[in-house]
This record gives C-alpha cells, sequence and structure tokens, in this order.
C-alpha cells in the first residue's frame, strides 16, 4: 500500500465520534474533572491512579485502559503517554484529554479497532507531568504566552534535563565492550532529581513498559534517541552529530509510523526547520543530556520518542479541533505499534516463569528482560533473528525465529536448571586446584624467573 494512503485508510477505520469532545484548554481542576468523566462513562475498561505529587502539590494523575483495569495480563503489552512535561506545551496535554474521550466512546459505539485495542493493550495515559509549570503558563494564556513562561517546574528547574545521565555511563561501557541497557542508577540519584522526575522514574520502574510517547511542542517532528551525542568536547548544547542506538532502524520505523499517519508532519517543512520524513534523530536535531526518552531506553525494556507537536507552544483553543484532527490516527496508530516483533513466557521446567530473565537478540547488541511474570515484549522489525534467554542459575536456550509485518511472534521459553556438581565432585576439585597452587609454590626459583615479565 501507498504510503501516503495509510492515514487515510487508518483514518476511515475510525469512526467520526468527535461531537462529544470539548476543544477547551483545562487547567488542572478541569484536567482532573475531564479524567474522572471519562472514568464514569467507561468505568469497565478504565483506573485512575496517581504516581506521585508535583512540587506544589499537584496528583501527577495516570487514565489507564485495559479490559482488566489495574492488572497485568501476561503477554499483554504496556504502553504509555506523557504529555505536558514542559508547562507551556500545552497541545499534547489537550491531545491526550481528547484521545481519552475518544478511546472511550469509541470503545461505548462498538468500533472494533477500538475494543481489540484496549483488549489487547494496557494502555498509560498522563495528560500531564508538570501540572505547575502549566498553571504558569495557563495565567498568561496562548495571546501572552512567553516562549519560556512556565516551561519549568515550581523549582524552575527542566524535567527534560533532569533524569539521571545514564548516556556518559552508557559510552564509557561501550568503550569496554559493556552493557548498554539496564544500566544502574548512581548511589545519590534520588537527591539529584525533582518530585516530578523521581515520579516517573518509580512508575516506569514498577510497569514492563514496551512503548511509550512523551509529547511536546515548538517543533513539528518525531524525534527518536539518542538524544545526547557521545562527543564531549563539545559543550553547547547544539552541536549535532547523530547518534543511532542500536535499535536505529526500528526507531525510524516507530517514528514514521506517527508521520505518516498525521496530516502533515511527514512533508517535512514545519515551522521553519526541514525534517526528512518528518522525523529526526535526537542528537542530530541538537544534543540534550539528561533526557527522558534516552533514560526510558537505557534504564527499562521501554522504546521512547518525543513527538513535537506543534509551531505555537500554547495554540488557541479555536486551532485545537484541527489539531485533533491531525493527530488522532497517529495517536492511535503509534499505540498498535507495541504489536509487533517477538513476545512469550519465560519458564522454569515446573512452568514456573521466571522474571528478569534476559533477552538477547543476535546482531543488536540491546538486551530487554522479562517482567514479574516471566512474559517478555521485544519490538523489532520483519526479519529473521536469532533469540536467547539466559537467567541466572538456569541454562541459556537460544532459537531462531522469523517476525512478520503484522501480530508479534510467540517464543516461549522453557530454561533448565544450571547441573549443580555434588560435594564429592566439589572437593575433589577443590584438591586439584590447591595441588596446582602448591606445585607452582614448590617451583624452583631460577624458572619462576624465567617466566616473569
Amino acid at each position: 500500500m501507498a504510503r501516503w494512503l495509510r492515514p487515510l485508510v487508518g483514518a476511515l477505520l475510525l469512526l467520526e465520534g468527535a461531537a462529544a469532545l470539548s476543544f477547551l484548554h483545562h487547567r488542572y481542576e478541569e484536567l482532573v474533572q475531564a479524567l474522572f468523566r471519562v472514568q464514569s462513562q467507561c468505568p469497565y475498561v478504565t483506573r485512575i491512579y496517581s504516581i506521585g505529587r508535583s512540587v506544589e502539590g499537584r496528583h501527577l494523575y495516570v487514565l489507564e485502559f485495559s479490559d482488566y483495569p489495574g492488572i497485568h495480563e501476561p503477554l499483554e503489552p504496556e504502553f504509555k503517554y506523557v504529555g505536558n512535561m514542559h508547562g507551556n506545551e500545552v497541545l499534547g496535554r489537550e491531545l491526550l484529554l481528547q484521545l481519552s474521550e475518544f478511546l472511550c466512546e469509541e470503545y461505548r459505539r462498538g468500533n472494533e479497532r477500538i475494543i481489540r485495542l484496549i483488549h489487547d493493550t494496557r494502555i498509560h495515559i498522563m495528560p500531564s507531568m508538570n501540572p505547575d509549570g502549566y498553571e504558569v503558563a495557563a495565567k498568561q494564556g496562548p495571546d501572552s504566552n512567553g516562549y519560556l513562561t512556565g516551561r519549568n517546574n515550581a523549582n524552575g528547574v527542566d524535567l527534560n534535563r533532569n533524569f539521571p545521565d545514564l548516556n556518559t555511563l552508557m559510552y564509557y561501557s561501550r568503550e569496554i565492550s559493556g552493557p548498554n541497557h539496564h544500566i544502574p542508577l548512581p548511589d545519590n540519584w534520588k537527591s539529584q532529581v525533582e518530585p516530578e522526575t523521581l515520579a516517573v522514574i518509580q512508575w516506569i520502574s514498577s510497569y514492563n513498559f514496551v512503548l511509550s510517547a512523551n509529547l511536546h511542542g515548538g517543533a513539528v517532528v518525531a524525534n527518536y534517541p539518542y538524544d545526547k551525542s557521545q562527543d564531549q568536547r563539545f559543550r553547547s548544547h547544539r552541536r549535532t552529530v547523530n547518534t543511532p542506538t542500536p535499535d536505529d532502524k526500528l526507531f525510524q520505523k516507530l517514528a514514521k509510523t506517527y508521520s505518516y499517519a498525521h496530516s502533515w508532519m511527514h512533508r517535512g517543512w514545519n515551522c521553519g526547520d526541514y525534517f526528512a520524513d518528518g522525523i529526526t534523530n535526537g542528537a542530530s536535531w541538537y544534543s540534550l543530556s539528561k533526557g527522558m526518552q534516552d533514560f526510558n531506553y537505557l534504564y527499562t525494556n521501554c522504546f521512547e520518542i518525543t513527538l513535537e507537536l506543534s509551531c505555537n507552544k500554547f495554540p488557541p483553543e479555536e486551532d485545537l479541533e484541527r489539531q485533533w484532527m491531525a493527530n488522532r490516527e497517529a495517536l492511535v496508530a503509534f499505540i498498535e505499534e507495541v504489536h509487533q516483533g517477538i513476545k512469550g513466557m519465560v519458564s522454569d521446567e515446573n512452568n514456573n516463569g521466571i522474571a528478569g530473565a534476559v533477552i538477547s537478540v543476535q546482531g543488536i547488541s540491546h538486551d530487554i528482560t522479562s517482567g514479574d511474570m516471566g512474559d517478555y515484549f521485544r519490538l523489532l522489525l520483519p526479519g529473521t533473528y536469532t533469540v536467547t534467554a539466559s537467567a541466572e542459575g538456569y541454562q541459556p536456550l537460544t532459537v531462531t525465529t522469523t517476525v512478520g509485518p503484522a501480530e508479534p511472534s510467540l517464543v516461549h521459553f522453557q530454561l533448565k536448571q544450571e547441573v549443580v556438581r555434588k560435594p564429592a565432585e566439589r572437593k575433589a576439585s577443590s584438591t586439584r586446584m590447591n595441588n596446582k597452587a602448591l606445585q607452582k609454590k614448590v617451583v624452583p626459583r631460577a624458572t619462576r624467573r624465567g617466566t616473569q615479565r
């Protein structure tokens, strides 16, 4: 199918349920009311929870869509959208409220595509990560809003420059052939982050998210990792060096899924900038340190991209409906991207799930791990792959599998425990080692001197 036809075909699959939507800017209290209104309209497939509070005490609310709200179903992937990280970049906040109302309304109307999406995916929507900054920006409104007014949180901190800097650790690790995944946090990390950042880190540590997008404004482009360039000699944040991840082709595909489903992002020319296909590697645009999307990739199993959605950071209300129609299909299509690659269960010989098992794909130097129930999800492009599952105390298992363009391939691993030697065998081995050590000690001094360097 021609690429330009895909957004049209996808849009035709969505029913025209826009009449019930309210195209208004929502202050904090109104945002909370809107979320609870959706929850009351679709009580059996939604749940509202808070991951924490902002500096000024506002809840960081999340609206969940699932056929079993509050429960992780094995082999059902977890997806998240995060909006309004910068308080004055408000379109993402409003789009996520619109999306929430849309999913509820279309589910009630019997839209088969939306029903399947909610039944097969656990969707988490956080309209605002920075409600304090939003209130500062909203006091000025769209007509007189300064470019930076309300961007930061109440402590004056840019939340997208506030995550632990795992990129630097990863680049050093790469030089010594170390890992670039599940990098441990520094011991003092909690003292270095803001309350909103702390809440998000604890949130993404508690759920085995597979795919995510972070909604921003000020440009129109789908931005993918890495955000931070490896070249540390240049301190300017505008240094541009393409810095791909091991999953670069996959990330490009994810970004294009959104840009080509969007009404105009894929055209490339927007806001005075040009991005081919409407996508960009983050560091190729400008290098950003301590950002959230790189943190997701380096610390968790989650693949996150950043969506810049409007030239105007605080668009007027009369533009919100047009923006919703431009983004509606893209928001749904991107969620559907969580259903690709391979997934399965990692279990022992008694069919007990193994949590924290490592899933490695030959040729892609970035591993993911199984969740608490032993299920795993590895996003991959179509192709044939050699995949290994390993866990401490078990023998690794390697299989070859083919991934198609549609549904994910089911690949289960049943690991056998490593053979533990009997005490007598260990004693005999220890004796042999002691004998060798003893032999080294009685080697004549002249002989030893001859082998030294």
